[in-house]
């Protein structure tokens, strides 16, 4: 059944865009995801900050839908999976615990982004794959940081993009994708995340993630 939320073409290898903020390699059976900061709002509560809960679970039960939609066996994390060592608390890692005990047949890859080499390395009972950018598959190299690539078409993280439209006296900003010739950057998974405004460059396509859709940007 084709897709209803649109793709591009990354050195051949069809990339969807999902609504949730999030990347589909359906060939792969592979969901990529970017800046999900397991762990901020405790890092924040820690710090004396107060801040809502359960941000952690909600992240998880979406990564849970996107899941059992698209029949993903792999999900790829492009850095910046745990938030802080401040957020490694008891209430987040048995969060990920149960988690991943309810999905053990899923192939997990953390690309170590900025935060994870200050966070540290997921629990070794989450079975993740952890490796270093660029990490390549196929025709693929994910990283976390924006960059390019020799020979490969990166997929990346880190800036948490969003754009702001603007109408009639009224405002709104939306996480978006950014597609390049040799990049495409994935808004921020998390919630609890924030984002970098960012501007429509020459060359540069900008896809919204809205509630249930992904909108091209108009030339």
């Amino acid at each position: 059944m084709m897709s209803p939320y649109p793709s591009f073409d990354a050195a051949g290898a069809t990339l969807t865009m999902l609504p949730e903020r999030a990347l589909l390699w359906r060939e792969r059976a592979m969901l990529i995801l970017a800046d999900v900061h397991f762990g901020k709002a405790a890092a924040f509560r820690a710090g004396g900050i107060p801040v809502p809960h359960g941000t952690t679970q909600a992240n998880l039960d979406l990564i849970d839908t996107l899941v059992q939609r698209h029949a993903v066996r792999h999900v790829v994390f492009l850095g910046d999976f745990l938030h802080a060592r401040a957020g490694r608390v008891a209430g987040t890692l048995q969060a990920l615990a149960r988690w991943r005990s309810c999905n053990a047949g899923l192939s997990l890859t953390l690309v170590r982004g900025n935060h994870d080499h200050h966070a540290g390395d997921p629990p070794e009972a989450l079975a993740m794959e952890i490796v270093d950018e660029p990490w390549r598959v196929g025709p693929l190299a994910f990283c976390h940081h924006p960059q390019t690539v020799d020979g490969a078409f990166a997929i990346v993280g880190h800036v948490h993009p969003v754009y702001r439209l603007a109408a009639a006296g009224d405002a709104l900003r939306l996480p978006c994708f950014v597609v390049d010739g040799q990049w495409a950057m994935l808004p921020a998974f998390g919630d609890f995340t924030g984002g970098y405004r960012i501007h429509a460059q020459p060359g540069q396509r900008i896809f919204l993630a809205a509630d249930d859709c992904v909108l091209p940007l108009p030339d």
